[in-house]
């Protein structure tokens, strides 16, 4: 099935008086690319954080915020009163006499004056964690296939359209060979003693040469093709992307050969949808 390479998703849990919430988001990528911001408690668990996402998301330019906030009084803060005391008496002896107010807020500037220690992340803690990680992206995967879904019916369409114009290009091939035909018969009336046979080895050449059924099979052929791994292959984007560029390839191909006003009309309708596709296709994981 589809999915969108677009999605977002958000999760939050309490534990123990922390709060944590978590937002992950992602746009298309050609490769996995995350950017994390996550807090100081919780930086030894990165690298697990970072797996997790890697095998769930596969591919998109991702953010993922983890934000902590203490719900009850910190305990964390601890002032070292032996280490300012220290601080103060060594200012005393290379500063001028002054009240001790001022060698305090000199002291407490002072390297590991004031420190945080939090405890240690507990195994609870960090299973609370990775379950809020898991509930924002499953959130996140349900938007990436509603999105796909979106995305599939567009695609749909657009394959749908080129199809169509396809197919409106059969009763214009006859009619251009005519046409040419008529064109050098008149032109050859203005000159005499014209080897009629090397004028028909000419127009059965300039014919084939304007041939487009290998064209139009092969077009058919990969509209057909794009469309059975759209429905059929997970992960499909790539393998999407290469298949919408030899459905280009075609298009092209017939439009040069077209020489008929109404073809090549009915080639720039194609063209216009098939970069509808490109652009869909994209954001196709």
């Amino acid at each position: 099935m589809i999915l969108s390479m677009t999605g977002f998703g958000r999760a939050e849990g309490v534990f123990e008086g922390k709060k944590i919430t978590i937002d992950i988001k992602s746009l298309n990528s050609k490769s996995f690319d995350l950017n994390i911001k996550i807090p100081l408690r919780y930086k030894e668990k990165e690298f697990e954080i970072r797996k997790i996402l890697n095998d769930r998301i596969i591919r998109g330019k991702v953010d993922c915020y983890i934000n902590l906030e203490n719900l009850e009084e910190s305990t964390d803060v601890k002032i070292n009163k032996n280490l300012i005391d220290s601080y103060i008496s060594e200012l005393r002896h290379i500063a001028a006499d002054g009240p001790d107010f001022e060698y305090l807020k000199m002291a407490i500037r002072l390297p590991d004056a004031i420190t945080s220690r939090p405890d240690e992340l507990s195994e609870g803690e960090w299973e609370a964690l990775a379950k809020i990680v898991n509930a924002s992206l499953d959130r996140f995967e349900e938007f990436r296939r509603t999105e796909g879904k979106i995305l599939h019916e567009e695609l749909e369409r657009n394959l749908q359209n080129i199809d169509k114009n396809l197919s409106e290009v059969i009763p214009f091939e006859e009619e251009r060979i005519n046409a040419v035909r008529e064109r050098y018969q008149k032109s050859l009336k203005e000159f005499e003693n014209v080897d009629e046979t090397r004028f028909y080895q000419e127009m059965a050449y300039f014919t084939e040469k304007l041939d487009i059924s290998e064209e139009k099979v092969r077009l058919a052929q990969h509209l057909k093709y794009y469309k059975e791994v759209m429905d059929n292959e997970d992960f499909n984007g790539k393998k999407l992307g290469f298949i919408s560029q030899e459905i280009g390839r075609e298009i092209n191909t017939l439009g040069s050969k077209a020489n008929h006003a109404q073809i090549q009309k009915l080639v720039v309708m194609m063209k216009d949808d098939l970069e509808k596709i490109k652009e869909q296709t994209l954001n196709v994981l």
